[in-house]
């Protein structure tokens, strides 16, 4: 590992990935999946092998996941909703969740379209995110899917980081460095 890179690996896909400060003395790895479609499509495949037969939707948010969540709709057939992180206009009656992360350093809220909760409604939905640190997103997002009236049958990430005993599947873990 250099100071400026680290390695993540993905099935047959490995990617040097800059090291970015979040805090003062704290640097993550930052993982782009946007633009990446080896690694997005690595990582579906490898995630696929975790999803529960009874999924009937896969949940995820914006940005970064949306990736993720296509790719895995494309190989499994199973549809995916995508939760916004802020008010659209088109929107009616949303499902509003605020989110309680700790890694963003930032309040955040959710916001599900009641058209698109309608779809969940009943349904059994796999959560999907590219990085699980603190567990508040994820938690937040399956608050969504619980008050849409889904039931969630898995958490999926393609990355986990951090000390959460979430009950999370993940492929790969990714350290919190700490600098002198």
């Amino acid at each position: 590992m250099s100071m400026d890179t680290y390695p993540i690996t993905v099935g047959r896909v490995t990617r040097h990935v800059p090291l970015v400060e979040t805090l003062p003395g704290v640097r993550i790895p930052l993982i782009e999946l946007m633009g990446d479609v080896e690694l997005v499509n690595a990582a579906a495949e490898a995630l696929l092998k975790h999803l529960p037969p009874e999924t009937d939707y896969l949940l995820t948010m914006e940005t970064s996941p949306i990736v993720l969540a296509h790719a895995m709709s494309e190989m499994s057939g199973k549809p995916y909703v995508v939760v916004r992180r802020r008010r659209r206009p088109y929107m009616q009656d949303p499902i509003i969740q605020e989110v309680q992360s700790l890694t963003l350093g930032v309040s955040e809220t959710l916001w599900l379209d009641s058209r698109m909760a309608e779809k969940l409604l009943g349904q059994n939905v796999s959560l999907v995110v590219d990085v699980v640190s603190s567990g508040g997103t994820i938690m937040a997002l399956e608050k969504v899917a619980i008050r849409a009236g889904a039931k969630v049958v898995a958490r999926l990430a393609a990355f986990h980081q951090g000390t959460n005993k979430l009950p999370v599947t993940f492929l790969s873990e990714i350290p919190i460095l700490q600098t002198a």
